[in-house]
């Protein structure tokens, strides 16, 4: 045995989970972790290969002969297989697909066949059915015949002639009864299905809602087509979430993890938001340039600048992510906006009353300590920075909790409206706010 693959000490790491295999894999040289991995068992070898990142997949279907890549496709579940054809060049798809059997060709393009965001992509066509003229013996024993193949045996699916699904039945409850007794008897006509075209997310809803580790997928006419396990439900809602925060975040969706994402796709991600964001900020210096003689007469408004137009961006960052993940978990709703914006504006008042407060005392207590010298109208500058602080933070958070309903009423995804994109918008309109009372208060005296 190679020196290498001793001190890894390989006879027992075959004894591990697949996933700590790959993991030890993956901290190999290329070539060593292709002769290790081609010395693993068949059927391990392709539950490993489903634990490794994309870019190291590509590398060992490239590196592989035909025959092996034939054997671990062929050995790998339905829905593995199609997770990962999906991240794959059309070409390696092509060469990949040809080397499997005439079955699980077949399946391989059907599933791939669904639109891309589907539910379908991701169910697997191996699952028991049973009949419901059969007795628990006859099913029991094609669950010894089939089950062997099956993702899993929670459930045994009751079809008609048709295929037609019209019932599931728990394996324990199956187990439990008489095997004299027909499937029939046990069935209640309670179940719940996803369909075949139903969007991931509509299906995430489900199972979250009815608490289901399993749920069978069925075609528009009702026919049992597949089922959709739980592993692979808690793959998507991760892909979901981390989509959803790097939209916060203000970055474009990454289709791969971010060390597998090339530097110039991250670039393009990152700067195509950046741009918008920069002339979007070019506005925040017209705003000032509108506003020129006031800070000409009246500099020291210059000072609380950063202070006033920080403290709405952020409490409008605050506004839109809760909102957004709020819409996310089906709390709201587009008929909720009302509630929301009579809760935000009480929520805006309040805090921005807290931080007004704040902001007035500091310029007077700074004042009176002598520790910065406002001049004779120090009061009125702290009460132009406590009233343009109420008005400004009511303004982010009004602005943070409506905008993700404006993108839903127009079909967009809610999460696009980043804290990024709020904080922009509202250190120019916070500016606007901030010199419009500054204007009011000190003209006659400032300015």
């Amino acid at each position: 045995m190679n020196p290498f693959l001793e001190d890894i000490n390989f006879r027992d790491l075959k004894n591990n989970h697949p996933s700590d295999i790959a993991e030890v894999l993956n901290g190999l040289k290329e070539d060593e972790r292709v002769l290790a991995f081609l010395l693993l068992p068949g059927e391990l070898k392709s539950e490993v290969f489903t634990h490794f990142n994309y870019t190291t997949q590509e590398e060992l279907l490239k590196k592989l002969a035909s025959t092996d890549t034939a054997a671990m496709l062929e050995n790998m579940a339905p829905d593995d297989r199609t997770e990962i054809f999906e991240n794959f060049p059309d070409l390696l798809i092509k060469e990949s697909i040809n080397l499997l059997s005439p079955e699980e060709k077949r399946i391989a393009l059907n599933l791939l066949g669904y639109p891309e965001k589907s539910i379908a992509r991701l169910m697997t066509p191996y699952y028991i059915q049973a009949k419901k003229s059969w007795t628990v013996r006859q099913a029991l024993d094609n669950i010894k015949k089939y089950g062997k193949k099956a993702e899993t045996l929670n459930h045994v699916y009751v079809v008609d002639k048709n295929n037609v699904l019209i019932d599931d039945i728990r394996i324990g409850k199956l187990l439990m009864a008489d095997e004299q007794q027909t499937i029939e008897s046990l069935m209640d006509y309670q179940f719940v299905s996803l369909t075949t075209t139903m969007n991931r997310d509509e299906a995430i809803e489900l199972f979250n809602k009815y608490d289901r580790a399993v749920m069978p997928v069925v075609s528009e006419k009702g026919v049992l087509v597949g089922i959709v396990t739980h592993d692979d439900i808690l793959d998507e809602i991760e892909r979901r979430d981390t989509e959803d925060m790097q939209k916060l975040g203000g970055v474009e969706a990454l289709e791969l993890s971010y060390t597998e994402t090339p530097l110039l796709a991250l670039v393009r991600k990152r700067g195509s938001v950046l741009i918008i964001l920069f002339l979007g900020e070019m506005l925040t210096a017209t705003a000032m340039g509108f506003f020129e003689e006031e800070i000409a007469k009246a500099v020291i408004l210059a000072l609380f600048i950063p202070l006033i137009i920080s403290s709405g961006g952020n409490s409008g960052s605050q506004a839109a992510t809760l909102i957004v993940r709020a819409m996310a978990l089906k709390e709201l709703e587009l008929k909720d906006w009302w509630y929301v914006m009579r809760k935000e504006i009480l929520s805006g008042l309040l805090l921005g009353m807290f931080l007004g407060m704040i902001g007035f005392l500091r310029i007077v207590i700074w004042q009176k300590a002598g520790l910065y010298d406002y001049g004779e109208h120090a009061w009125l500058i702290g009460l132009t920075v406590g009233l343009s602080l109420i008005g400004i933070v009511l303004w982010g958070t009004l602005s943070g909790s409506m905008i993700p309903f404006v993108l839903r009423l127009i079909g967009l995804d809610p999460a696009t409206s980043s804290a990024p994109f709020v904080a922009t918008l509202v250190d120019v309109t916070g500016l606007v706010i901030y010199f419009s009372i500054a204007a009011s208060l000190l003209s006659g005296t400032l300015l």
